[in-house]
């Protein structure tokens, strides 16, 4: 894995930019994957603003002064229960769905950024692909990378 640029390099940028407008010119989402992308992303930013987390409060004190009302029935508990673990389950695929949505997005950002800066090293493309141990060994390649550079500027900065 050399820093070195090969004399393909642009070549190889421009072929890579090209595939990906093409790529993206020719995907189109059906209706039911847009309308779930629009609602996932509605509810994960709803969810996590303040008032939201107010209204679950006040809920929750609510529910807990009926208690003496309802006796602390069983099916007074049963409400809550239900109610969060109802939630708490959908709610984990709409999360899940809008962290991945952000994933794939910061990857593609960063895969652009790879091909289009000639200094960059092609190899790390697609490197999240990779296993756990791979990625591992990359990240303190790249430590031992950065500490030697680091240490060489130390040396140079006091001459």
């Amino acid at each position: 894995m050399s820093n070195r640029p090969n004399p393909s390099s642009h070549q190889a940028v421009t072929d890579a930019n090209a595939a990906a407008m093409r790529a993206a010119d020719d995907y189109h989402p059906g209706a039911l994957s847009r309308t779930f992308t629009s609602f996932a992303s509605y509810i994960a930013r709803a969810s996590g603003r303040p008032a939201t987390f107010v209204l679950c409060c006040a809920l929750i004190v609510i529910w807990a002064a009926t208690g003496p009302i309802f006796h602390y029935s069983d099916t007074w508990q049963l409400i809550i229960n239900t109610s969060t673990t109802i939630i708490t389950f959908l709610m984990v695929f709409l999360i899940q769905n809008t962290q991945n949505r952000d994933g794939a997005a910061l990857q593609a950002k960063l895969d652009e950024l790879i091909r289009a800066h000639h200094d960059a090293r092609n190899d790390y493309m697609g490197i999240e692909k990779l296993p756990e141990e791979q990625l591992t060994e990359l990240r303190e390649h790249c430590a031992d990378v950065a500490e030697e550079n680091h240490a060489g500027e130390s040396a140079g900065a006091g001459r």
